[in-house]
């Protein structure tokens, strides 16, 4: 199988490609901005592109050659447009996205204050608005609404909580959002498919993250 990491010069773009290189044989293509002097991978299983997504006739062109996509990056709503564009364009189906908790509403308790008032409706807002783009029939999607990020290593511990459910864990770490990506990809049932992801750590149920 071709992974196609979108915004891949990210910390989890990063992390997912070692992760990927070391855990599957799947041949990986790293899209991002100047990704040629950011990304420092050997491996043979690698193509590296140098792309924006708003770049659609790059993007469509690298897409062709794609099983499955993870998008890194929801910030951008032109570029999020482009690629769900250049997915109907070239009839790809299978991706995954990593979005933030809030989108639904359904974080509850003082957590859920916090976290709005941290990232603003108008921030909530957007990531709505780019999920809805996604989050129809013709994509195979998985939406991975990620709380709170840190890092650290050896910790790839997650929970997931499904669509409707009130969302728990306050944090959550880079290294095990990396993993769950690996391990939705490595499965082959459709278990993961038309599906939306709470994504946190278990036992973090508090008022805000450990590390504000």
């Amino acid at each position: 199988m071709k992974i196609l990491i979108l915004g891949a010069a990210g910390q989890i773009g990063k992390m997912l490609t070692k992760d990927l290189l070391d855990q599957t044989d799947n041949e990986l293509i790293l899209f991002a901005r100047k990704a040629s002097q950011r990304l420092q991978v050997n491996s043979g299983r690698v193509t590296i592109v140098d792309g924006d997504f708003t770049n659609t006739g790059l993007l469509e062109e690298t897409m062709k050659n794609a099983d499955a996509i993870y998008l890194n990056d929801m910030n951008s709503k032109d570029g999020v447009a482009a690629i769900a564009k250049a997915m109907k364009v070239t009839g790809t189906k299978r991706i995954i996205l990593a979005s933030i908790l809030g989108i639904y509403d359904e974080v509850p308790g003082e957590f859920g204050k916090w976290n709005e008032r941290m990232v603003g409706t108008r921030g909530i807002q957007n990531h709505k608005d780019s999920v809805t783009l996604f989050e129809i029939p013709e994509f195979d999607y998985t939406i991975l609404r990620l709380t709170w990020l840190y890092n650290e290593e050896g910790n790839r511990n997650y929970q997931l909580t499904q669509k409707g459910q009130p969302f728990e864990g306050a944090q959550v770490s880079r290294q095990a959002v990396s993993q769950l990506v690996v391990d939705i990809l490595k499965d082959e049932s459709d278990k993961y498919l038309k599906t939306s992801l709470g994504v946190s750590e278990p036992d973090t149920n508090w008022d805000k993250p450990s590390f504000y």
